[in-house]
């Protein structure tokens, strides 16, 4: 019998060649921070079965997208805990730069063949750059993501002010471009510091 979650939660972080060796680390801490946040396991309490399952990915490089903490069920503070020491010790994934479709595609196939099951399927990406690479452009990985019932958010890093090439602040291209489902939203973060504010928010309007 397969276990049954409240919801199936797949992190698709940016690790693309944009990002160095500081950034990373400060990127790795916010999401460790994030998913042991009293608030984060409240919001997961408060829920039927009072349990989420949540993997995470790091995407850049075309076709690339790699898994690097598979699916581990999360319910209390020590779960959580194990969730984010998987997070911090995971080698970085070798990605280059920017493909987002290809990840979605990736975050997709993980969660229909997920060893848990949950009624609601979210990917929750972030990052600091539109696509710009993808075999699979991202609006058409989005769009085949929501017809198999997936939600798709985004988090997108960038400083107050800094557009995309297309002339708009990334939230807006990935508002377009990205996002999708009932309910689907963007949060953005100011830099890779205020990664744990802006994705504690996320996981509480996504688990909540």
């Amino acid at each position: 019998m397969v276990p049954e979650v409240d919801t199936l939660l797949v992190l698709a972080v940016d690790a693309s060649g944009s990002i160095d060796a500081d950034e990373f680390r400060l990127q790795r801490e916010g999401y460790a921070e994030a998913l042991t946040h009293p608030a984060v396991l409240s919001a997961i309490a408060s829920r039927p079965r009072g349990a989420v399952a949540v993997a995470m990915v790091e995407w850049g490089s075309p076709g690339g997208a790699a898994t690097v903490v598979d699916f581990l069920r999360v319910a209390d503070p020590a779960s959580a805990r194990i969730l984010a020491e998987a997070v911090l010790a995971a080698p970085r994934s070798p990605q280059s730069w920017n493909a987002i479709g290809d990840a979605l595609d990736h975050c997709a196939r993980m969660l229909l063949a997920a060893p848990f099951r949950a009624t609601e399927k979210v990917i929750d990406l972030s990052g600091d750059g539109p696509d710009l690479r993808s075999l699979r452009p991202a609006t058409v990985a989005r769009d085949d993501a929501v017809a198999a019932g997936i939600q798709v958010n985004a988090l997108a890093v960038a400083a107050a002010g800094q557009v995309t090439r297309m002339g708009e602040p990334l939230a807006e291209t990935y508002r377009r471009e990205v996002i999708g489902g009932p309910g689907s939203f963007v949060v953005t973060a100011e830099d890779r510091r205020d990664i744990a504010r802006a994705l504690r928010a996320k996981l509480i309007r996504e688990i909540a």
